[in-house]
């Protein structure tokens, strides 16, 4: 957890849940106009003036959801963050507070804490968002983490994952793939680790896919961009799990089909290189390897000429009826029924 056995140690117990909270929020600023209390009491205050309030929440597990061999403390609070900021941004909102909760074992001493949140604070730096409240507890099983984000939309600017009618298109920003390829290198190098400790992880060539594992970004560039555009979306939805489970969310909430084609798929080299590597098709692991947290959504004909040849939105499929399904059209232009494999939490090995 710390590779430095000769650091600080700070036993939590000398400070107290009380003297935790206190000592970890002494470091974050207000920000939010619509921040009238943050913590500090026995709830936060929070004033919207007309604005539809969107809340959204998220657990991380330790060993379930991530793996503290690999993953840096500070990059975790940061991916924690992040997770939740996506979806609110996939309502078309903006994200504008936080809670953060955290049970936690002896193990952590908190030296260890002050890390976490370090990646928390500098979260709400980029993405401007303020931390409100929370809770801290102890925990036997490792660490957990709960967040939750709160965002603030237009009444009739925000955007379901209903709202999708056939012959709209099928539009993904960014590119897929690269956050599960990131993790399959770091589950390689830990398992060549544990075999030999004294061989340092080969991370050269992977630094791209790694740092989509390791620390996510939330397109809230894209939902700026949208506006810029004069763009809304008809339906929207993050890609947490995947993209043929997001989009057979986004279908069966919109009762419509589609077809979504191969080619189109936006994928980046290193991903296609680190594929062929691991003897994975990249299609599958765009498909169904999650973590990408871009955004998927669909949008009226009428706007393309206003994406057409945006670097940061690619038109993948267009929107059919329901009684047509949901099919990935491939490259050699055969049709096949598209299946949710993303992750499942609840699913054992």
């Amino acid at each position: 957890m710390i590779e430095d056995k000769n650091q600080q140690r700070t036993d939590l117990s000398q400070l107290g849940e009380f003297g935790l909270i206190d000592h970890l929020a002494k470091s974050f600023e207000v920000t939010q106009k619509s921040t009238i209390m943050a913590i500090g009491d026995d709830a936060a205050v929070l004033e919207f003036d007309k604005d539809r309030v969107v809340v959204s929440t998220d657990f991380l597990v330790e060993g379930v959801h991530f793996d503290l061999s690999y993953m840096p403390l500070k990059h975790l609070g940061y991916k924690a963050v992040i997770v939740n900021l996506s979806d609110i941004y996939a309502m078309n909102a903006e994200a504008t507070q936080i809670t953060v909760s955290i049970a936690v074992s002896n193990r952590f001493p908190l030296e260890a804490i002050e890390e976490l949140y370090a990646g928390v604070q500098t979260a709400c730096k980029l993405y401007d968002v303020d931390l409100v409240g929370g809770d801290t507890t102890s925990s036997t099983s490792g660490l957990i983490i709960s967040v939750t984000a709160i965002g603030q939309v237009k009444t009739g600017k925000e955007v379901y994952r209903s709202g999708a009618k056939p012959n709209d298109l099928l539009v993904v920003s960014g590119d897929l793939g690269g956050a599960y390829l990131g993790l399959q290198v770091l589950e390689r190098e830990k398992e060549v680790f544990k075999v030999n400790p004294n061989n340092q992880p080969d991370l050269d060539g992977y630094t791209y896919i790694i740092e989509r594992q390791l620390k996510p970004e939330a397109r809230k560039d894209i939902i700026k961009l949208l506006e810029d555009l004069e763009v809304k979306p008809t339906a929207m939805i993050d890609i947490s799990d995947g993209l043929s489970s997001e989009i057979l969310h986004l279908c069966k909430a919109s009762k419509v089909g589609c077809d979504l084609y191969e080619n189109k798929i936006p994928l980046d080299p290193q991903v296609i290189s680190t594929s062929e590597e691991f003897n994975m098709d990249s299609t599958t692991i765009a498909l169904s390897g999650g973590e990408d947290y871009e955004l998927l959504m669909t949008i009226s004909q009428e706007d393309f000429p206003k994406i057409k040849a945006n670097p940061h939105l690619t038109v993948i499929g267009y929107i059919t009826d329901e009684a047509s399904g949901a099919h990935l059209v491939t490259r050699g232009d055969q049709k096949i029924q598209l299946t949710a494999q993303g992750w499942n939490s609840f699913e054992t090995n």
